[in-house]
């Protein structure tokens, strides 16, 4: 048997993004799958060259019901990781909606019971973020979005980081 590989989901936030992607580049073995929004905010964050390796296989959002997902099934994966993880994502995961990919794949994670680490962009009631052009912004999730990323701490099979040092570390168990 081939050993695993991570499956890692980027979906359209801008949050965090350079650094998931600078973690995700160094993994031995993974798959990035991109949402339709991901592709577009690689793009305006000018980072769309920079998910490239000789470790990397990228997946593009076809389907909403992509064949990717059936992959989780077959043991290819380790963990799924969903980083970063946008208010809209983690809206779907909690209330069980599974129309594009990344919610998918979620959904299929939990029925395959292969393990989630989820980094979602929305932690604080006030952050700072990098926007497109490298500006910092302030940010202000609505109470909603901590909420949704509060029950979504609560599911099981499902690890929620607040740091770059806490996904590195949840990492380091799927990487051997």
């Amino acid at each position: 048997m081939s050993e695993k590989r991570i499956a890692w989901v980027i979906t359209g936030g801008g949050h965090f993004l350079e650094e998931c992607i600078e973690i995700a580049m160094n993994c031995e073995r993974v798959d990035i799958f991109l949402t339709r929004a991901a592709e577009d905010v690689l793009r305006m964050y000018n980072l769309d060259a920079r998910i490239t390796a000789p470790n990397v296989r990228i997946y593009e959002e076809g389907k909403p019901s992509s064949p990717l997902v059936k992959r989780l099934f077959g043991g290819d994966y380790s963990v799924l990781v969903v980083a970063p993880a946008t208010s809209n994502s983690v809206a779907k995961f909690v209330y069980g909606i599974s129309d594009n990919l990344a919610t998918n794949l979620f959904a299929q994670a939990g029925k395959s019971r292969v393990p989630v680490v989820v980094y979602p962009t929305d932690l604080e009631p006030e952050m700072v973020s990098k926007g497109p052009r490298g500006r910092r912004l302030k940010v202000y999730p609505r109470p909603i979005d901590l909420d949704n990323t509060a029950k979504l701490r609560t599911f099981p099979g499902v690890t929620v980081v607040n740091n770059r040092e806490e996904l590195e570390k949840q990492l380091q168990g799927f990487e051997s």
